[in-house]
């Protein structure tokens, strides 16, 4: 026989056998397994991955790759024994830390996601072709997550928001129910481990998902919406009135425009760049004066030659 057909058919007695045997019997000692819903990365990206192969994000992968991910289901990691924080390094969390998985690693926004509510039920499909017992710990990015950058045990609260242990294996997949947390929005990652107590393996994996957005409010708008919350409402201060204004001085009023008060007829005494001279009363009394006079001399010139 071929060597190829060989490892074939020894491939498929090893993904086969095991399903058919009961789980008391001896079985390989390799779990294989990876969540299909929500999506991870390493499904997602796989030639099984269907559309979502051809995403930007999943070709940037392979060729980072080197390789495409046809054993989606082998991320797994031997005798880490719940000390994954110190074996698995920052920023390599998707692949495990395993080379043959690197392009996992890759900070990006686009990953194929899935839509996802928060507080809402979720129901984990994690595909395994060999049962095997082990404990699920589901982590989810902190508030604020941005995944422009490497993914970081720091990125992940201290403790899972669900850990489920043993269960049942139904149609090919674990089904896991959990309560999404209630705090996010906007992209993160789901992060699940799978710490196997029948082998001595735990397997990582990345799966994107996204929240809807909440609607910023601008900084302004919002202080002013709390303030107005907080304080009752305040009466509008009384208006003062304006002192009246006192009448202008005579000297005021002679360079004022418009017409002068009817009950006054006296001429209004002005001031120039000239020497002083006579007043305008004085000048008009006294040609009053010359006129009596010529007009007398003239009638007692009449009255004589008469």
């Amino acid at each position: 026989m071929p060597r190829t057909t060989a490892h074939r058919a020894a491939l498929a007695a090893t993904l086969v056998t095991p399903l058919l045997l009961p789980l008391g019997t001896a079985a390989p000692a390799r779990a294989h397994g990876a969540p299909t819903d929500p999506v991870s990365r390493v499904v997602a990206c796989s030639p099984e991955g269907g559309a979502r192969a051809g995403t930007a994000a999943c070709r940037a992968a392979v060729a980072a790759n080197g390789a495409p991910f046809t054993a989606w289901d082998n991320l797994r990691v031997p005798n880490v024994n719940g000390r994954d924080r110190r074996v698995v390094p920052d920023g390599k969390l998707c692949s495990g830390g395993l080379p043959a998985y690197r392009g996992l690693d890759l900070a990006r926004a686009d990953w194929p996601s899935t839509r996802m509510t928060p507080g809402a039920t979720l129901t984990m499909r994690y595909v395994s072709t060999i049962p095997h017992t082990g404990t699920f710990r589901m982590y989810l990015t902190k508030p604020g997550y941005d995944p422009a950058g490497p993914l970081s045990w720091s990125d992940l609260p201290e403790k899972p928001f669900a850990e489920v242990t043993d269960p049942a294996l139904t149609d090919g997949a674990y089904r896991i129910r959990a309560t999404l947390p209630s705090d996010r929005t906007g992209r993160h990652v789901l992060y699940t481990v799978w710490q196997n107590s029948s082998t001595p393996d735990t397997y990582y994996s990345c799966s994107d998902v996204v929240f809807p957005e909440t609607k910023k409010v601008p900084r302004k708008t919002r202080e002013r919406t709390e303030q107005e919350t907080q304080e009752p409402e305040k009466p509008a201060p009384e208006r003062k009135r304006a002192p009246e204004k006192e009448a202008p001085a005579a000297s005021t009023a002679a360079h004022s425009p418009g017409p002068q008060p009817q009950g006054d007829h006296t001429p209004l005494a002005t001031t120039s760049g000239t020497a002083p001279g006579p007043s305008a009363p004085m000048l008009a009394g006294g040609a009053a004066a010359v006129l009596l006079l010529t007009g007398g001399a003239a009638l007692a010139v009449r009255l004589r030659r008469r």
